[in-house]
């Protein structure tokens, strides 16, 4: 998903060091993150999951089902991030369908990765779904042309 275009009158910035970190797992979260430059690092423990880099997104997960943070963000680089609240992440998916599509295509990705990555070294993988008795809330609340696009 191209953060420069979706992302580009965001609020706030975060400049990061390398070695920053950005959220830690187990964290609650409330807001997720696009890369403008720069690479984030996102870890389970000591092994590097997936780095994202420019205009990749990062914390979709804990923005859609409020669940703890399931990895650590960190920045592997000098990494320049902007910040989209859940307020916002709402009015983005509400007025642009097409961002609601990227952050779904930006989750099928990893998870096709990981698959991938489980495959290649023979371990284990499981995908959790996400609870859809919270979709009403979205219908409700957003419209049904907006839970149509989801």
């Amino acid at each position: 998903m191209s953060v420069r275009g979706v992302f580009v009158n965001a609020k706030e910035k975060r400049e990061l060091a390398a070695g920053d970190v950005v959220f830690s797992e187990g964290d609650a979260g409330s807001e997720m993150f696009g890369v403008v430059e720069g690479a984030i690092e996102l870890r389970h423990g000591d092994t590097v999951v997936t780095t994202i880099g420019p205009d990749g997104t990062f914390g979709e997960l804990s923005i859609i089902d409020q669940s703890p943070r399931s990895l650590t963000a960190v920045a592997a680089e000098p990494t320049t991030i902007v910040v989209i609240d859940k307020r916002t992440f709402l009015f983005l998916v509400h007025e642009t369908p097409t961002f609601a599509f990227s952050v779904m295509q930006s989750l099928a990705d990893r998870i096709r990765h990981m698959i991938a990555v489980s495959q290649r070294s023979r371990s284990g993988f499981a995908v959790a779904l996400l609870d859809l008795d919270r979709f009403k809330f979205v219908n409700d609340t957003l419209g049904h042309a907006t839970g149509d696009v989801l």
